[in-house]
Parts: structure tokens; C-alpha cells; sequence
């Protein structure tokens, strides 16, 4: 590992970052160029300190997971990535798998969604990105441990926000979800992460496994969804689905049509936030 390579490298990637290119507030005047320390930590879901001792060549091996989240952070092209990866000593991710990496412009996309829920996701159902209006329609999904994060996990096992959806509306989400899987996995059989999902789903989630013989095959596409929020009620949204098919990444955006009591709650939402005024399952 070289520290004091991996220091410099990351102090100038946060220098040349504003805080418009992550979607935060500009704030208070500021001394020196760039993002402060503490915003990249929180970016990447890390401590301050351990992100501090990393700038300052002290710092103890970052892993994977949080050498994925800084590249995230950071707005790291894949070559960037890829000398992070190779200053700590660690192979790149390759393209046989899922990238977790998502392109700087897809993310740049996502920052300037902020009237609107929206979350850039893997085609298997990984959150790798929120805004904060889809935090406070869903819930924080990538607040949670790394192998907690997908969708399609928590909906069949209801360990995040059972009541998310109306319960007349389950079993057709269910069916998409499944179909999706399946086609994710004929087009990636070598892929682990949608392989190990499905045979972990098919033990333990008779609903899942009853689906998944019926042996339905569907892309993920456009659709209108309903979901139910504890503060503002049901919101009817039209959720449009952006393929990023290199990365089997997608950027979904949930928008309300002008004028109806959807807009309006949607509104109420933006204006309620993150703020803890009920439980989310």
C-alpha cells in the first residue's frame, strides 16, 4: 500500500470537487478550494477521522467496499477507480461482474434531481445512490451494511418497510422483480451477485421460489407505482427507468403528474425531508 501516493491522490481529488458537483449547499465562505474532509467521509459513509488519517498517510488498508464508496465520493473516473484501487494494493473490479463504480455524469445526474425521488441502482437491485428526496420516500437504503442494500432482497423477506407498497399492488411488484432476475441472470450466468441472490431467495422465500418457476422474463421498465408514505399518504408516481447498459446500472426517477394530489403530496415531501417524524419499517 503506498500511503503517501494514496494521500496526494486523494487530497487532490477533493480539492478540484465544488460542493455543486456533489449536490450539496455551497455554505459558509470557504478557505481553501474544493470539499472539506468531513463531506467526503459522509459521502462515502466513513468516519472523518479514518477518512482524515487516510489523507495524512497514517491510515489502516481501506477495503473494497470502502475503497468503492471513496471512488463513488470522490466522482473517480473507471481509470481513477482503477489507480485507487492499485495504490492500496487491490485488483480493479472487472467488467465480468456488477460494477458498484458509477460514471461521474450519472451521478452528476442524480445531484440535480432534487425536487424528485431518485436512486441509481444495479439491474439485480444493489442501491448504490440516493438522493435525499428518494431517502425520504424509501427510507436511507444506503445508510444500511453493504449486503443489506438490494431491493429485491429486502421486499421478499420484508426486513426493510413491509408497508412500503399497497398491499393490493404486491403481487404484481413481485412478479417483476422475479422476472427481472431472470433475465438479469440468462444474460450474466457468471456474475455471483445475482446468482447467490436468486438461490438465496429460492430457500427462503416460498413466494419468491413459486415465481420463479412460473419462469416469467422481463426487463425492468418504465411504470407507474404507488407508494405509501407514513407522513404525507399515497403517492401515485410515474417511474421512468434510464439504462446504463454498460454497467447494468440504472438511474430510476419517481415524478408526479402536474395537478394532482400526488404532485402535491410530493411536495409536502420535499418540504418534510429527512426528518424522523415517523417510523419507516
Amino acid at each position: 500500500m503506498h500511503r503517501s501516493e494514496l494521500a496526494d491522490f486523494l487530497r487532490r481529488c477533493r480539492a478540484r470537487l465544488a460542493p455543486a458537483d456533489v449536490g450539496l449547499a455551497p455554505g459558509a465562505r470557504r478557505r481553501t478550494p474544493g470539499l472539506r474532509r468531513e463531506e467526503v467521509a459522509q459521502l462515502a459513509g466513513m468516519s472523518p477521522d479514518y477518512y482524515t488519517r487516510l489523507e495524512q498517510a497514517r491510515g489502516p488498508r481501506p477495503s473494497r467496499q470502502m475503497l468503492t464508496a471513496l471512488a463513488r465520493a470522490l466522482r473517480l473516473t473507471d481509470d481513477e477507480r482503477d489507480h485507487l484501487f492499485h495504490l492500496v494494493g487491490e485488483e480493479p473490479p472487472r467488467d465480468r461482474t456488477t460494477s458498484g463504480h458509477v460514471r461521474p455524469g450519472l451521478l452528476r445526474v442524480l445531484d440535480r434531481l432534487y425536487d424528485t425521488p431518485a436512486q441509481i441502482v444495479t439491474d439485480w437491485g444493489d442501491v448504490l445512490a440516493q438522493n435525499a428526496m428518494a431517502a425520504a420516500l424509501v427510507g436511507d437504503i444506503t445508510a444500511r451494511p453493504p449486503e443489506d442494500r438490494n431491493i429485491v432482497r429486502s421486499f421478499f423477506t420484508r426486513s426493510h418497510n413491509p408497508g412500503l407498497f399497497p398491499p393490493e399492488d404486491r403481487e404484481e411488484h413481485a412478479r417483476i422483480h422475479v422476472a427481472n432476475l431472470r433475465a438479469v441472470l440468462a444474460a450474466r450466468p457468471d456474475d455471483p451477485g445475482p446468482a447467490a441472490l436468486v438461490a438465496e431467495l429460492r430457500a427462503v422465500s416460498g413466494e419468491f421460489a413459486e415465481l420463479w418457476e412460473a419462469h416469467e422474463v422481463a426487463v425492468r421498465r418504465s411504470s407507474v407505482k404507488r407508494f405509501v408514505h407514513p407522513v404525507v399518504g399515497v403517492l401515485e408516481l410515474d417511474c421512468e427507468v434510464l439504462l446504463s447498459t454498460e454497467q447494468a446500472q440504472r438511474l430510476i426517477v419517481h415524478t408526479a403528474r402536474p395537478g394532482t394530489e400526488s404532485a402535491e403530496r410530493l411536495e409536502l415531501l420535499r418540504v418534510v425531508g429527512l426528518q424522523d417524524l415517523a417510523p419507516r419499517g
